[in-house]
């Protein structure tokens, strides 16, 4: 029961303050009169004393929060119109505490802690999630930089990427069969001299080396050579990529 009346308030309050943006004065007139307590209790809060209003200016703050709250509360937006409210009022009065600051007035600097303390977690998780995407940004950049950089060097090689698709191996067992010929021939000096001199798989050598048979070394022979230009070159992300999936 004492939700449904509690919900029953709130959709109450949402009609009164959906008449006040429409333009009913004597609606929003009565939201400052009858919610004044609310208001100065959170402005007191931050003020850490006792609000007067006519006395005090953060008790003026606080009523010109409240009124600009109304002015900007999004009824479709899911928090209730005092949740919204309250992180307005709390805002204003810490722009004017800081304003006072500027002008070398006394403050409460306890009311700042809590605030001041938020807004610096605010921006240091704003911080982290910003060089989060500069650094996915940069890592996506510096992959296709390699995907680019390999692509010039298949062509010596009369390799294209299109080949890949077409002669990369079904099967994760013929992958990996085809991932330690690689390690094998970037392994060996004298091999690998032969493939970066030549363009072409030492296969006479290999097939003595290797539990690959001559025509399976032919049939892979381009995807072999990429993945042994992979293994050999400056190539982290693909490198990475090797090691997950191959």
């Amino acid at each position: 029961m004492a939700n449904s009346a509690r919900e029953k308030q709130h959709e109450d309050l949402d009609i009164l303050v959906r008449q006040a943006q429409e333009g009913d004065k004597s609606v929003r007139e009565r939201l400052i009169r009858e919610y004044r307590p609310f208001y100065l209790r959170v402005a007191s809060q931050v003020a850490k004393k006792y609000l007067v209003l006519g006395r005090d200016d953060e008790a003026s703050i606080a009523m010109s929060a409240f009124d600009e709250a109304i002015n900007a509360y999004n009824l479709k937006a899911g928090a209730s119109f005092l949740s919204f409210a309250e992180i307005v009022i709390k805002r204003r009065m810490v722009d004017f505490f800081r304003r006072k600051a500027r002008t070398r007035e006394e403050i409460p600097l306890s009311a700042l802690e809590a605030e001041d303390a938020e807004e610096t977690m605010i921006r240091k998780i704003e911080l982290r999630e910003a060089v989060g995407v500069i650094q996915l940004q940069q890592e996506a950049e510096e992959r296709r930089e390699e995907i680019f950089r390999l692509n010039q060097l298949l062509s010596d090689y009369g390799v294209r990427f299109s080949d890949l698709i077409r002669v990369s191996p079904k099967h994760q067992d013929a992958r990996d069969r085809a991932l330690e010929v690689a390690r094998i021939l970037a392994n060996d000096p004298e091999l690998l001299k032969f493939l970066t001199h030549r363009k072409a798989l030492p296969l006479k050598e290999l097939e003595k080396l290797v539990k690959v048979s001559r025509k399976t070394l032919e049939r892979q022979r381009k995807y072999i050579i990429t993945l042994t230009l992979i293994l050999i070159g400056e190539f982290h992300y693909l490198q990475e990529y090797l090691k997950r999936t191959v």
